[in-house]
């Protein structure tokens, strides 16, 4: 009986043992794991010099800021440019840019998701956002406006009452034209192309966003006009992952020294046909 006492106590002491053993290697494993982990996540900066190329979410349906020509394949505009403008900063070389199209949807799950490096997409600066993603400085100033037909009887806010209004899903301007003007309806599209089509089709009468992306549409298409002035102010900044200072401050000395150096003031002529006021 005694040996048998002995021999259950010998079990359970090894028993115990063994589980200490393994619940310890676990714990250190977890931490080593961890450790590793933050080891290896390195900096967006660190990141576009290995891969030897800056990846910027751009629009590619927005004339003037980022729009991608069907025939040459190649995308233009304001954005585009200060994209490239980043790629020399941090690389030396302007070429060593690679653009992703994003919308107003999927902009900053694509950012979350390490799809890109940067957002510069004619995105507003709010509070919500900056809960999702760190931002620059303001590089262009917008106001939300409203575009119609030439011969429309709408001239701005109220004169929306029981209209057919069209905006873009996941932007800042869908949600201002409820608050502002809530007894219009309000149809959203993927994109400013899709939402352009669907005015000119009479799917609506009215078509919001920004003021200088409807210029973009109205130069394509003469048969439209711009409505009841500036209604919002639409700071625009460009967006980076949450936490990352370093790669915030490369992005806003870069707009320091384009506006020091002159040449944010020619890239803003260029695209837009007059220096910043």
């Amino acid at each position: 009986m005694k040996n048998r006492l002995k021999w259950s106590s010998f079990m359970l002491v090894l028993i115990l043992s063994l589980v200490l053993s393994g619940c310890s290697t676990g714990e250190e494993n977890s931490n080593s794991g961890g450790s590793g982990g933050d080891a290896a996540a390195k900096g967006t900066i660190e990141q576009i010099k290995e891969r030897g190329k800056l990846i910027a979410g751009v629009k590619y349906d927005t004339k003037l800021f980022g729009l991608k020509d069907p025939a040459s394949g190649e995308a233009e505009g304001f954005d585009i440019d200060i994209a490239k403008a980043l790629a020399k900063q941090i690389l030396g070389d302007e070429t060593k840019v690679e653009l992703k199209e994003v919308t107003s949807k999927t902009r900053i799950p694509m950012l979350q998701n390490g799809d890109i490096d940067i957002i510069i997409a004619t995105m507003t600066i709010t509070d919500e956002r900056k809960e999702q993603v760190d931002f620059s400085d303001v590089y262009f100033e917008a106001g939300q406006s409203l575009l119609v037909k030439n011969d429309s009887t709408i001239t701005g806010l109220d004169s929306l009452g029981g209209v057919k209004v069209l905006a873009v899903k996941g932007s800042t301007s869908a949600q201002n034209i409820r608050e502002k003007a809530p007894d219009a309806e309000v149809l959203e599209y993927d994109n400013y192309q899709d939402a352009f089509t669907a005015l000119k089709a009479g799917k609506g009468e009215a078509l919001t966003t920004d003021n200088i992306i409807l210029i973009g549409m109205q130069q394509t298409d003469n048969n439209y006009k711009l409505v009841g002035g500036n209604f919002t102010s639409e700071p625009y900044g460009m967006a980076i992952r949450k936490g990352d200072t370093a790669f915030v401050e490369e992005v806003n000395n870069l707009l320091k020294s384009m506006k020091d150096s002159g040449e944010y003031d020619t890239l803003h002529e260029k695209w837009l046909g007059s220096k910043p006021e």
